[in-house]
């Protein structure tokens, strides 16, 4: 019921206020936040800490709520229109605040300006967004695809051309599609190319797909031995024209992982543990949805019970954790999803999440986990225990003898050397896991905000976990030598 769900603690959608503040602006960061966001809840009447229904006396609930009503117009830019209604819950009278994701982002507190007064939800709590976000909130106020932007120096030669059209075509005639000629005019008519005064000039998506212009678009791969990060047995990172890295990726869980026989009547089949179609449909839908103003990779990773692909960004423009799992869509990277929808790499709009469940389900796997964090989005895809008739080695031998037999070596990192600010937090959250970011932040002798950026750099290459709620929980450091 939505009223269990309305009542049943804070999260990324409800928060709870056992009464008004008297400053507005303590509640208004949580209206701005659910804007700029997925929309929530905000309830005036419960307990934050032991989600006790307080209530609101009926001799002044009007009076609040036109005060609410009147706070959100007053203080937030562009004009934020909530629904404000009293609603009976035991007995007792609550007062709620439901605001929809909008449209004309960001929203921003008046009084701070944009730069200082944009908020986000991240889990249960409202937070300031960093300057990347904002870009890309004022991207998706304007409706306006980073992808489809001009690439400002990028040249557009024939030969890169050429071969990005040749490609398309080889790629359709492989997906079994209709074969026709691709030409530069395409291009431009899918907005990869763009016309101006007698010149043709790139977009990003153009770059993205000729070439590893950008530093930041690889795909980073990698086997570990267990369960967790703590030991490689092989890594790789890929690099160049998007698609290539998809089919180099989609080649490296494959080598990875075991292929066995089953017998079927007399017939032997050949069959790899995981189903690849799932294989391939996180690593496109990792591309595909990734937030490009983000300058994280994406990485893939295998575990002994689990493959593991995260994306950088998180839910696009207002989509919902569980709109996603009902086959919902919006496209972030308009340039790039449809070249990989011309070229036979996505099928049909919204079904890859339905695709790995039903590919999963096939193979008599458990259900895929899909993860949403605030910058980043994972699916894993978990591995049965079986055993197949003629198994290949163990993954990591089998890898082995794979970099031996094409005389490749494991150079390249998983993540980037730290900086001296990332060592020490990792320092101090080895002796104390539950420091807050300004606790932090006074014993490194640097902002605040200097902290939560390596904090959200350490998190994306997967060495600190964060647990439970931002007031009582503590970090994980996933790296165990880190903490030697």
């Amino acid at each position: 019921m939505v009223e269990d769900t309305m009542f049943s603690g804070e999260s990324k959608n409800i928060e709870y206020k056992v009464s008004l503040p008297d400053k507005s602006e303590k509640y208004m960061k949580t209206i701005v936040a659910f804007a700029n966001t997925q929309g929530g809840k905000l309830i005036v009447g419960v307990d934050d800490k032991t989600h006790q229904i307080v209530g609101v006396e009926n001799d002044v609930l009007f009076q609040l709520m036109d005060g609410i009503a009147n706070a959100v117009s007053d203080s937030c830019v562009p004009q934020i229109i909530p629904d404000i209604e009293p609603q009976t819950v035991s007995g007792k009278t609550v007062i709620v605040v439901s605001v929809e994701a909008g449209k004309n982002r960001p929203y921003y507190l008046k009084s701070k300006g944009k730069d200082n007064g944009t908020y986000i939800r991240v889990a249960g709590t409202s937070r300031q967004a960093f300057p990347e976000k904002i870009k890309e909130l004022e991207m998706e106020g304007a409706r306006i695809s980073w992808d489809e932007l001009t690439c400002v120096g990028y040249p557009v030669s024939e030969e890169a051309t050429e071969k990005l059209c040749q490609d398309i075509e080889k790629f359709r005639k492989k997906a079994g599609m209709s074969e026709h000629s691709v030409k530069k005019e395409q291009l431009i008519n899918w907005k990869i190319l763009k016309q101006s005064e007698g010149q043709l000039l790139a977009t990003n998506a153009y770059a993205l797909l000729t070439s590893d212009y950008f530093s930041f678009s690889k795909t980073q791969c990698a086997v570990f031995k267990g369960k967790d990060r703590a030991v490689f047995l092989d890594k790789r990172e890929f690099t160049g024209p998007i698609y290539t890295q998809i089919e180099e990726a989609v080649d490296f869980v494959l080598r990875n992982i075991r292929l066995g026989a089953t017998i079927d009547g007399l017939v032997r089949k050949e069959k790899y543990e995981l189903p690849p179609e799932a294989i391939r449909e996180m690593i496109i839908n990792a591309h595909c949805h990734r937030n490009l103003l983000d300058e994280s990779c994406i990485q893939v990773a295998v575990y002994d019970d689990r493959l593991e692909v995260t994306s950088p960004g998180g839910l696009y423009n207002g989509l919902t954790y569980e709109e996603v799992m009902n086959g919902h869509s919006k496209i972030r990277n308009k340039g790039i999803a449809n070249i990989f929808s011309q070229m036979g790499l996505v099928e049909a709009w919204g079904s890859g999440i339905k695709r790995i469940l039903n590919a999963a389900e096939e193979y008599g796997l458990p259900k895929p986990k899909f993860q949403e964090f605030d910058n980043m989005f994972r699916v894993e895809l978990f591995r049965n225990s079986f055993q197949m008739i003629n198994e290949k080695e163990n993954i990591g031998e089998a890898s082995e003898k794979h970099r031996r037999s094409i005389g490749e070596t494991s150079e390249v990192a998983w993540r980037t050397d730290l900086n001296d600010t990332q060592q020490k937090i990792i320092k101090l959250l080895s002796e104390d896991h539950q420091l807050s970011a300004v606790k932090l932040a006074e014993k490194i002798g640097v902002a605040s905000r200097n902290i939560e950026n390596n904090i959200k750099k350490l998190k994306e290459y997967g060495i600190l976990i964060r647990h439970g709620s931002p007031k009582n929980g503590y970090w994980e450091i996933v790296d165990k030598d880190l903490q030697e």
